[in-house]
Order: structure tokens, then sequence, then C-alpha cells
């Protein structure tokens, strides 16, 4: 045990949250709140980017995410503004096969519906022909819903109805990655209660089964590159406790000061410094490496990530079994976005010292660059 408190930086210690993350002046606001924002219109900063306001809207990303850990498998479930178009995203990793199975379809962005916030019954949305997905947002109660389906030829049909109920404090930060250019990301561990259908089988959510909604909306820069990894569930080594954490590293001005780092525990919550990610292997080259063991009929061979802080704090590694693919390079727009599943090892401890042992949890990331 020890005082592990003296590294986190007083600027991540929550503080009440402003009605408005964008002010009368246009100028938006910046650190770690306490719960949610009142008004999330980020349309309304002032010269985020280069480009005039009036350009403002072609430059806003919005997602509304949940990752939902069952006993069986773990679900994505994604909606997406993208500016230039939106998507609707499910990818459902299957532990006993150690294999990923997605469906994706694109949307025009106007069609494309991300909740102004997340209080009230503020809803997102997205309907096509073979996919449907809706976030009913009720965080001022600690409460959401989410449904959904999809279906093509390839993969099936997966068909999932969720109520969701916040067990841990919220993750709210504003992110600089410029002088007026935020990136906005709240992150929540709730448990579950409903099921998911994948081609007729059925996954129940029990006692377990957690989840994590990541509400995210930003003006990334033209080259950015977003590192994540994530887990929700019980921790074993804590009388089965509801646990949970969240590592990222991206353009932050100052990771010291603006991170999204943090330990989910049953009703409470620990920070945790910025940490750095390496890989074995690059994420493409093991997706290449992956079919080709397929195809020769043998298991696939791990990528291994590591995820470090400079204090102690963090010291884990992430076996990566399966990744989901988005690469799009048409001449000044390039996407190359990973989502990973696999199984994590390690430990991590709290402000306080207490140790978490992480071998055998289930884990969930992204390798993202982009150049837009």
């Amino acid at each position: 045990m020890g005082d592990y408190s003296k590294f986190i930086h007083e600027k991540r210690r929550p503080v009440p949250t402003p009605d408005s993350i964008v002010g009368p002046d246009g100028q938006c606001v910046f650190g770690t709140f306490l719960s949610e924002f009142k008004d999330m219109d980020l349309l309304r900063a002032d010269r985020p980017t280069a480009a005039p306001n009036c350009m403002n809207k072609l430059r806003l990303t919005l997602w509304e995410a949940c990752e939902v850990n069952l006993d069986g498998g773990t679900l994505l479930i994604a909606v997406s503004d993208m500016a230039f178009f939106g998507v609707t995203l499910h990818v459902f990793y299957d532990k006993a096969t150690r294999t990923m199975h997605a469906w994706q379809t694109n949307l025009s962005a106007k069609k494309t519906f991300i909740a102004p916030t997340l209080l009230n019954g503020d809803e997102s949305k997205a309907y096509t022909k073979n996919s449907h997905i809706k976030y009913v947002n009720n965080f001022e109660v600690g409460k959401a819903t989410v449904e959904g389906h999809h279906e093509t030829k390839e993969q099936g049909r997966i068909e999932y109805n969720f109520e969701l109920e916040r067990v841990s404090d919220p993750c709210v930060v504003s992110i600089p990655f410029g002088k007026n250019r935020p990136l906005y990301s709240q992150k929540d561990m709730f448990r579950v209660k409903g099921k998911l259908v994948f081609n007729g089988k059925e996954y129940v959510a029990n006692e377990d089964t957690c989840a994590v909604i990541d509400d995210h909306r930003g003006y990334y820069p033209r080259k950015a590159h977003y590192d994540w990894v994530s887990t929700m569930g019980r921790c074993v080594s804590r009388e089965r406790k509801y646990f949970g954490f969240n590592l990222t590293r991206n353009q932050s001005i100052d990771q010291e000061k603006y991170n999204e780092n943090i330990i989910w525990l049953e009703g409470t919550s620990s920070l945790l410094p910025p940490v750095v990610f390496e890989r074995d292997i690059e994420t493409a080259d093991f997706c290449a490496r992956r079919d080709a063991e397929r195809k020769a009929g043998k298991d696939v061979t791990p990528a291994i990530w590591t995820m470090k802080d400079e204090h102690g704090m963090v010291n884990a590694r992430f076996k990566v079994y399966d990744a989901f693919a988005m690469v799009v390079h048409a001449g000044i727009v390039n996407i190359d976005y990973y989502i990973v599943f696999g199984e994590l090892e390690g430990k991590m401890l709290g402000e306080d010292g207490t140790e978490y042992v992480l071998d055998g949890l289930s884990g969930i990331g992204e390798d993202k660059s982009l150049l837009f």
C-alpha cells in the first residue's frame, strides 16, 4: 500500500460542471468535471480549427458507443456522424472461438442523429434498411437504454435490447487538442439487464454483465492518432465487485493535466496518470498474420500491447486475438481504424495503493490513425 495520489495532477480532479461546454464568447472549457454538460453544442466554438467557423460542422466528429461485456462475448454498438457520412456499426467478439463478427452500414450524415446531451431522454439514433441503433440517455438519474439490430448476408443477424444503470463515478473530460480545439469525452460504467441474440443464440445479461457508454465529440487535428484499451465487469481479486478501467492516449496538448485514464470501482473511482502504449507488431501486420494463420489452419498468434505509466500504477498487457478493420485510403482522406479484442494480464494500482489483478479479464481497444 502507498499514496499514489501525488502522481495525479490537480487539473485531473473533477470540478463542478458549467452549464455549457462553450462560453458566450465561443471559448471552450477544458478539464475534468463532476457531471454531464447541459449544453454540448460544439458548433458554437470560435475557430476550433484553422477553417472559418462556417466550416465547423465539416470538422466535427460525433459518436455514441457502448461496449457490453457478456459471459460469452463482447459487443460494440456505435452510431457516428463523421461530418461527411454516418455509420451504424456492430462488432461482436465470441470469447470461446476468439473471433469477431462485424456489421457496418454507411449512411448520410443527415440521417444520423447524435443526442444533443446525455440528459432527460435525449436520443442518439440511426435507421437503415438493414440496421438500427437507438440510445435513450437519462444520465441525470444514472440510466440509459440501447436497442438495435443489424443484418447482412455474410454475418447473419444480431439484435439486442439493454437497460443500463450506472455503478461507478462518471469520467467527464474536455481535452484541448489546440488553443480552442476540444475533444469532449464521457465514459460511464453500468450494470446491465437484457439480452443479445446472434443468429438465434441468446446471450443473457447476468449480475456480472457490465457495459460502458462512450460519448465522444470533438475536432480532430488533420493528422491524428488514438490508442485506447478498456475492460468492464467484475474484479475477482477484489471480492467480485464491479471494476473497469479506461486507458487512452491521444493528441492532448498536456497529458498530465488532460487525459481520461481511470479505474472504475463499485460506487467510486480512482484516477490514473498518463500511459504509453507499445505493440510488438503493427495492427495491420497482425491482421495479415492472423489471416495467413487461419488459412493454414493454425491458431492465431496474439499481438501483444503493453500499457505503462512512469510511476508503477499501470503495468498491463493486452493479448489481441482478433480485430475489425475500417481502412479508407482516398486521396486527402485516410482512415486506419482497428477495433481489437482479447485478454488482459498484469495489474493496476489505485491512488491508495490497492492492487487490482487484471489476469483473465476481457479487453477491448482501438488503434486509430486519421488524416482528413
